[in-house]
């Protein structure tokens, strides 16, 4: 059985999100890293960038597919993870934690309200296999 950290949340665009404060950081789920395959890039967006709950806020390429990386949360992006894009195999080997993409600053707390636990997720998932 797959397990997922406890302390993130997650999206159905298996996004996870770490919530510190008003400060929600946001990378790709272990289970989405292993359906891609290989990370080959990613494509950031500005800082300052102000981004809507579920828009893209940037893209990932593996040798599967190239994929939109969709927002759990809205608020201004004001920090991404420029090591990633010189070591994008972060993203393959530790995609809960060193493999962070981006830091958000969130408008709007409540919207973590639509976000799965840990377990919540590994259910969705295991539909999703099922399905």
């Amino acid at each position: 059985m797959k397990t997922f950290p406890e302390d993130l949340l997650y999206s159905r665009e298996h996004i996870w999100v770490r919530v510190d404060g008003d400060m929600a950081t946001l990378g790709i789920t272990d289970y989405a890293q292993e359906s891609l395959g290989e990370i080959l890039s990613v494509e950031f967006p500005e800082i300052d960038t102000y981004i809507e709950r579920d828009e893209a806020f940037g893209s990932i390429e593996s040798t599967k597919a190239v994929v939109d990386l969709i927002s759990s949360v809205s608020g201004t992006v004001v920090s991404i993870h420029e090591d990633v894009a010189d070591d994008i195999g972060i993203i393959n080997s530790d995609p809960h934690d060193a493999g962070w993409l981006i830091v958000i600053e969130m408008d709007d707390m409540q919207e973590l309200d639509d976000l799965f636990d840990a377990r919540g997720y590994h259910d969705f998932i295991m539909q999703d296999e099922i399905a």
